[in-house]
């Protein structure tokens, strides 16, 4: 039940980290994948990379998801039914409220709220006429925990959850499904990234710290993910809609 042969997955931030993890793992069970990134270039070599090792069908595309006509034009390129949408892409910012400015507060809306809605909007338009599909959107534990200095970030994950838990309300009918993945810290290239550009030559430390603060001793791995992902959006799961399923390493209730 967890094959996903003859579904056709649209996976935002599919270029990289997760949303990678996540297009690689749905085309080995059988998905033919789209794989939406804000890199066209980058999306296209992460395509080509599934087809060459899966043998399946597997297309990238350009996509600026906080864009309406970006996000238009994206999925009127796509043939076929939207069977699974996986929202994936997403930004970070790291401040309180008094070191958020207003335009870090809008960059964020404008990706992680802006960018879910419209592709959600995009995939139901096309799941609603063909008799139901999946949608699994990526929140965070910062969604419904306290964390400090995430104070923007909480807040378009918060709204991810609401619009998950609304979308599965409204579509109970059209035999649609919404649920949503809320990750702790996941060890991703962002997070490397994160560390080069802001502790130089610590590094290693920081590393240290962040697998320390999850109860289970460790960062998670986007292929972890992925293997909830493909849970969520197969037909095992068909009588799950509306819920939030944290990975976390026990920080939810443990820490």
């Amino acid at each position: 039940m967890l094959h996903l042969d003859d579904k056709q997955a649209v996976i935002t931030g599919a270029a990289s980290g997760i949303g990678l993890a996540i297009a690689r793992r749905f085309a080995s069970e059988g998905a033919a994948i789209v794989a939406l990134d804000l890199n066209a270039e980058s999306a296209k070599r992460a395509a080509e990379s599934i087809e060459a090792e899966f043998h399946g069908s597997a297309i990238g595309l350009g996509c600026d998801v906080s864009d309406e006509a970006s996000v238009a034009e994206a999925f009127a390129q796509i043939a076929g039914p939207v069977n699974i949408l996986v929202n994936c892409a997403g930004i970070a910012h790291v401040g309180n409220l008094e070191a958020t400015k207003t335009s870090d507060m809008d960059r964020l809306f404008a990706v992680n709220v802006r960018g879910t809605f419209l592709c959600m909007k995009a995939a139901v338009a096309s799941m609603v006429h063909n008799d139901g599909g999946t949608i699994l959107n990526l929140a965070s534990i910062a969604a419904t925990r306290g964390i400090s200095d995430r104070f923007a970030y909480s807040m378009t994950k918060g709204a991810v959850l609401s619009m998950t838990l609304s979308v599965a309300k409204d579509y109970l009918s059209s035999n649609i499904r919404c649920n949503c993945i809320s990750p702790a810290r996941v060890h991703t290239p962002f997070v490397d990234g994160f560390l080069a550009r802001n502790y130089p030559g610590e590094e290693a430390e920081k590393m240290k710290g962040l697998a320390a603060s999850q109860p289970i001793g460790r960062m998670g791995t986007p292929e972890e993910v992925a293997g909830l992902a493909l849970f969520l959006c197969s037909d095992a799961a068909s009588f799950i809609t509306g819920c939030d399923y944290p990975i976390d390493g026990g920080f939810f209730n443990l820490r």
